[in-house]
């Protein structure tokens, strides 16, 4: 297993960034490579682990260790054939993944975990570099039609498995290009779009029909929908933003995260905007609700269009440095964590609630917020909070930014029109196992059934989503299972 005494001669090296004052003056992707020597020596960590928890850890089940082996030994057309057997997209995830396996990662139970992300990202890199990655076309067709709403992670995975499987695939999009919250949620500087093209190049080839500009439910209705495809799968994503509805809610300059991120893509792609609103940062103090990935993607935003101040505010407490007991290895821990958008400046608050909106001719300038704290949970298990004596402050915000995440996907049009049931959340009902809603011939994969999550997880469903469905057109599946990639 690589080196076996490699952990024993090797730290970790953190994946490098460029400079601050440099990147914060364009969109371009704000992390640098290892070089490959020192990247194989990362590799060369990974221990001869009797269980290897990364694969559990990692929602696509990746086969870690084997990758890992593979780069150390130099066999790099190898490891892109066994990342790819679990990960139809590992430049993705070797970017914006939390990389929930190296926090399962066995060496971490003790020292700082091995850098797994960046060897996926590497693979992949080299990979494209050397021709490696070619398109897959099945050797024939089933002469079976499926709909994918939706072309996100899970949907775009879902769409590449079925179209191998043989199946005519036909991946809708309401945007005016493919990608979902790939292309216009996520920032540039962490995901260039270049990447996303590519891999529609390759679907192209494989036999994917893209629809986009089309609205399932609105421009094209459920009824038709259901009439011209043989199955129907809703990777739509969970769109539906938590807002804050307190005093001074209606002022101008009170934006939902994904109002404003999405604009500064089009921008980056040379697009000209439809809209009478341009929501931009420049010159304005900047004040992002929400401590999460959006929330950090606004503050990285914010840098970039120039803002005056940028401060980032969380409801909860300030997490600790290290690994909470709460959260033990190999659980996801609890813990401070800092995005290369956080290190580029502002201000970090937690621990802080927003009362109200202030303005002055009909747009906000201040908010009016409150110091919190957090006592015992209460008869739901949730820790009572409450507010600080004396801590009333107002903070200066010309242009608020509600980054609080998302509650359920959009309800009104396609979902109401199939009729399927939701889950108490508000999600579209389906299980894990055969992801198949209430309805006969549709399934639901990704954030539309289990809500809000992350890229890595859209990807795994997607493509168990995928057996699903082929499952149900042929009465069996030769795609592959996350299990079965393990054995």
């Amino acid at each position: 297993m690589a080196k076996a005494t490699g952990f024993l001669e090797h730290g970790r090296q953190a994946t490098p960034y460029r400079p601050v004052d440099e990147r914060v003056r364009d969109y371009k992707l704000a992390q640098n490579d290892i070089p490959v020597k020192d990247l194989q020596v990362q590799a060369a960590r990974c221990m001869d682990c009797g269980i290897p928890f990364c694969n559990n850890g990692c929602p696509l089940g990746n086969i870690i260790p084997d990758w890992n082996d593979l780069a150390y030994r130099d066999k790099w057309e190898d490891a892109i054939a066994r990342l790819h057997s679990t990960n139809n997209f590992p430049e993705f995830t070797g970017l914006v993944c939390p990389a929930p396996c190296e926090a399962a990662c066995v060496l971490g139970i003790n020292q700082d975990a091995v850098a797994i992300k960046a060897v996926e990202w590497e693979i992949v890199r080299r990979a494209f570099d050397e021709g490696w990655v070619k398109a897959s076309p099945p050797e024939r067709r089933t002469g079976r039609s499926v709909a994918v709403v939706g072309s996100g992670p899970a949907g775009m995975a879902a769409a590449q498995q079925l179209s191998r499987a043989g199946h005519s695939v036909t991946l809708f999009e309401k945007n005016d290009r493919i990608g979902g919250l790939l292309r216009y949620g996520i920032p540039d500087f962490k995901l260039e779009k270049w990447l996303i093209d590519r891999r529609m190049d390759q679907m192209r080839q494989e036999g994917v029909q893209f629809q986009t500009g089309i609205h399932v439910g609105v421009d094209l209705s459920a009824a038709e929908l259901r009439q011209s495809f043989d199955a129907v799968l809703l990777c739509m994503g969970s769109e539906q933003p938590r807002d804050l509805p307190i005093e001074g809610r209606e002022l101008d300059g009170i934006e939902f995260a994904m109002d404003f991120l999405p604009q500064q893509n089009h921008r980056v792609a040379g697009d000209e905007l439809d809209t009478r609103k341009d929501i931009l940062a420049t010159g304005k103090h900047v004040v992002v609700l929400g401590g999460g990935d959006t929330g950090s993607d606004c503050v990285g935003t914010s840098h970039r269009q120039g803002a005056a101040s940028v401060t980032s505010i969380e409801l909860l407490e300030r997490p600790p440095e290290s690994r909470d007991p709460s959260t033990p290895w190999p659980l996801w821990p609890l813990m401070f964590r800092s995005s290369s958008s956080h290190d580029e400046g502002g201000t970090r608050e937690y621990a802080v609630l927003t009362k109200r909106f202030i303005g002055e001719a009909g747009r906000v300038r201040e908010i009016e917020a409150v110091q919190v704290r957090f006592g015992a949970p209460d008869a739901s298990g949730r820790p009572a909070m409450e507010e600080v004596p004396g801590s009333l402050v107002r903070k200066p915000a010309d242009l608020v930014l509600l980054a609080m995440g998302f509650v359920h996907p959009i309800h009104e049009g396609l979902i109401e029109g199939l009729g399927v049931d939701k889950d108490p959340r508000g999600n579209v009902l389906a299980d894990t196992r055969g992801y198949a809603t209430t309805e006969p011939g549709v399934f639901a994969a990704g954030d539309v059934r289990r809500g809000q999550s992350l890229v890595v997880w859209a990807i795994s469903e997607g493509r168990e989503a995928a057996r699903a469905v082929d499952r149900y057109l042929q009465g069996e599946t030769r795609l592959q299972s996350k299990s079965a990639a393990l054995l």
